[in-house]
């Protein structure tokens, strides 16, 4: 999958950059960790949310009346794909304090490498809403279509995922399930290695986030 391509955009901003080298190196400690996540996904969603609709209407500055633009319609809504989604979505929440959250829970079968369910909670009124789905890693791309899915079972039809970095068989994967889906991310690693996991990557996500193993 080459980031040329329309449907997958990668936000190659300095900043984000820099805070994703950051992330990777695995001397970085979990605090440190998590807030650059926050800020990396706080970066990122100026992409995901740039051309957001906006509709013209009238305000009152402290000086005279205007016409200015504020965003048409429902709230957005951000849909995270726990556990380690949750790492992102706070930073994208410090952009879209109003927007909605929906949560996908789902774990990975070590030896089918397929997604399992376990929770599912969606806000209402999905058909009127942009709902941006999110997940620090897109590796073999199964969580992410899974949680798609589930979001357009609740009627989203204005759909994005963004993650932090992308395997090309993630990526692949997932076009083949949600064509029409842009994808954007901060990087496209390697590849996949025999255990699922991206090369380089960072590690597993959720882990490095909240400490565990």
């Amino acid at each position: 999958m080459d980031a040329a391509t329309p449907d997958v955009t990668v936000v190659d901003h300095p900043l984000v950059q820099h805070k994703l080298t950051l992330l990777r190196d695995r001397r970085t400690p979990t605090a440190q960790f998590r807030l650059l996540a926050r800020e990396i996904s706080l970066l990122m969603a100026y992409e995901v949310t740039r051309n957001l609709p906006l509709e013209t209407v009238e305000i009152d500055t402290p000086l005279e009346g205007i016409q200015a633009a504020r965003l048409l319609g429902k709230k957005l809504c951000f849909v995270s794909i726990l556990r380690a989604g949750n790492g992102i979505l706070d930073g994208m929440l410090d952009l879209v304090p109003s927007a909605r959250v929906g949560h996908v829970g789902l774990y990975r079968d070590p030896h089918t490498l397929m997604p399992v369910q376990y929770y599912l909670k969606l806000p209402d009124d999905l058909p009127r809403r942009v709902t941006i789905v999110v997940d620090p890693m897109l590796a073999t791309g199964h969580s992410a279509s899974v949680a798609v899915a589930r979001a357009r079972d609740a009627g989203a039809v204005q759909l994005r995922f963004m993650c932090l970095i992308a395997a090309p068989e993630g990526l692949r994967a997932f076009r083949q399930d949600h064509p029409d889906v842009p994808v954007f991310t901060a990087a496209i690693d390697r590849c996949l290695d025999d255990h699922g996991y991206i090369r380089p990557g960072l590690g597993d996500a959720g882990d490095r986030l909240y400490g565990t193993r």
